[in-house]
C-alpha cells in the first residue's frame, strides 16, 4: 500500500529566491519610476489645482507690503528740517492683510517732531499700525524732523536702517478653498460652443486629411521612377521646415492686399474683389486646417511608404497573375497590411492636432472663427489674465483626450492587435 500523505507537491506561486530578485528589482527600478512620476504628474497636478481657484495673474505672487523709505528734503545742515518720508502699498489688488505695519529706529542726531497717527514714537523707536487692510492699500506717512549737531555731523543713509514690515496675508495659491467658478465661467462663455466646433473640425479634418494625403504619396512614390529619390526629399520639406517661416509665407502669400494668390486669382478673373483667406469665416478655418494637413502629411507618407516596402512583393505577383487590378491590390492586400501603421498614426496626429497652437496663433491669432481650445487657454491665461480659467481650459483638454485614448485602446487598437 502506498502512503500518498507525504507525495510531493509542485510550489505554489513564486518561491524565496523569485521574491527577493523581484524586491532588488523593484528597488533598483523605484528611484527612476518616482523622478519620472515627479517629472508627468507635478504639472498635472498643479493645472488641477489652479483651475479649482480663483487665480489671476496678480495673484501667482503672495501678497506682501512693499514699502519706499526716504528723505524729504536735501538741506543736512544742522538745524534744517527734514521729513523721514514712508510710503506703502499693498501688492495684491484684491487680498487682505492683518496686522500691516513696520517698525523703525530714527537716526541719531535727529529731533523728531509731532508723530502723526498711526504711528507711535517710543525714544527713538517708531512703530506704525493699520491692523487690517484691503487691496489696493496705499499709504504715506511722512515723520518731520529737524537735524541736530550729531546728524550733521555725520548725516546717515535711509537704507542703513530699513524700516521692518509686518502684515499677514492669505495667498490663494495655498489655501484650501476651492471652486467650480472658472468651469462655469469656461462652460457658460457665449463663444464656447464655436471654440469645440472649430477644435473638432481642426482635429478630424487635419488628422484624416493628412492620413490621406500621406497614403496617396506613400501609394505613388512606392514605385521606381527616375527622381525618384528627390521627390521623396521635397516630400519632406513642409514637416522639416521652420514653422515661423512656412506660415509667414501663407500669410504673405494669401494677403488680400499684397499676396500672389489673390492677384492670381483677379488675374484669370476668378474672383472679383481680393479675399481674405485667413480673416473670414469659415474661409480662415478651413485655410489652418489645409496648412494642418500640408505641414504634417509627410510623417504620415513616410511612415506608410516604410511599411508599404516591407511587404512581401511575392503577394503582389500572384495577384497580377490572378488578373487583379490596382484597386482590388489595393484594397484585399495593401490596406490590410497598413491598419496597423494607420491605427497608430491616427492616434498620434489626433492627440498632436488637438493639441496644436503655434500654427494657428501665427496664421490667425486665434481669430475669424479658429479659437481652438488650446487658443483658448492662452486667451483666457494671459490675455484676460484669468490664470484659473486658462487651467480648467487645460483640464477640460486633458480629459477629452483621455476619453478618446480610452475609446481608441478599447476599440480600435484591439481590432488592429495593439
Amino acid at each position: 500500500m502506498t502512503d500518498t500523505t507525504h507525495s510531493p507537491t509542485p510550489p505554489k506561486g513564486p518561491g524565496p529566491l523569485a521574491k527577493r530578485e523581484a524586491r532588488l528589482a523593484w528597488g533598483l527600478l523605484f528611484p527612476t519610476l518616482a523622478i519620472v512620476s515627479l517629472v508627468v504628474l507635478l504639472p498635472l497636478l498643479a493645472i488641477f489645482w489652479i483651475s479649482v481657484k480663483p487665480v489671476e495673474l496678480s495673484d501667482l505672487r503672495p501678497p506682501t507690503v512693499v514699502m519706499n523709505e526716504g528723505w524729504r528734503g536735501r538741506d543736512m545742515s544742522e538745524g534744517a528740517e527734514l521729513g523721514i518720508d514712508y510710503r506703502l502699498r499693498l501688492s495684491s489688488a484684491d487680498a487682505t492683510m492683518t496686522g500691516v505695519g513696520f517698525s523703525d529706529v530714527i537716526p541719531e542726531g535727529l529731533i523728531v517732531g509731532a508723530v502723526p497717527a498711526p504711528c507711535t514714537l517710543d525714544g527713538r523707536n517708531l512703530d506704525c499700525d493699520w491692523g487690517d487692510v484691503e487691496g489696493r492699500f496705499r499709504e504715506r506717512v511722512t515723520i518731520p524732523a529737524v537735524i541736530g549737531p550729531a546728524f550733521a555731523a555725520n548725516p546717515v543713509d535711509n537704507e542703513d536702517s530699513p524700516a521692518v514690515l509686518r502684515g499677514e496675508g492669505d495667498f490663494i495659491l495655498t489655501n484650501f478653498d476651492f471652486t467650480l467658478e472658472n468651469f462655469t465661467k469656461v462652460f457658460s462663455a457665449r463663444d464656447f460652443g464655436s471654440v469645440l466646433f472649430a477644435t473638432a473640425f481642426y482635429t478630424i479634418v487635419g488628422t484624416i486629411g493628412a492620413l490621406g494625403v500621406g497614403l496617396m504619396a506613400a501609394l505613388l512614390l512606392n514605385q521606381s521612377f527616375r527622381g525618384q529619390g528627390l521627390l521623396r526629399g521635397l516630400y519632406l520639406f513642409p514637416y522639416v521646415a521652420p514653422v515661423i517661416a512656412v506660415a509667414f509665407t501663407w500669410v504673405t502669400l494669401f494677403n488680400p492686399f499684397s499676396g500672389s494668390v489673390n492677384a492670381l486669382l483677379l488675374q484669370m478673373g476668378v474672383t472679383d474683389a481680393p479675399i481674405n483667406f485667413f480673416g473670414d469665416r469659415p474661409l480662415a478655418l478651413i485655410m489652418v486646417t489645409v496648412f494642418e494637413i500640408w505641414r504634417y502629411f509627410p510623417l504620415s507618407f513616410l511612415f506608410i511608404l516604410a511599411r508599404m516596402q516591407s511587404i512581401d512583393t511575392d503577394m503582389y505577383e500572384a495577384a497580377d497573375m490572378d488578373g487583379a487590378s490596382p484597386f482590388q491590390k489595393f484594397r484585399y492586400l495593401s490596406l490590410p497590411m497598413l491598419l496597423g501603421i494607420l491605427s497608430v498614426l491616427f492616434l498620434l496626429r489626433f492627440i498632436w492636432t488637438f493639441n496644436k497652437f503655434d500654427d494657428i496663433f501665427l496664421l490667425t491669432g486665434g481669430n475669424a472663427g479658429t479659437r481652438t481650445l488650446t487658443v483658448n487657454v492662452y486667451e483666457q491665461a494671459f490675455a484676460i489674465s484669468n490664470i484659473g480659467a486658462g487651467a480648467a481650459v487645460a483640464v477640460v483638454v486633458f480629459g477629452t483626450l483621455l476619453v478618446f485614448a480610452a475609446l481608441f485602446f478599447r476599440f480600435i487598437s484591439q481590432e488592429e492587435g495593439l
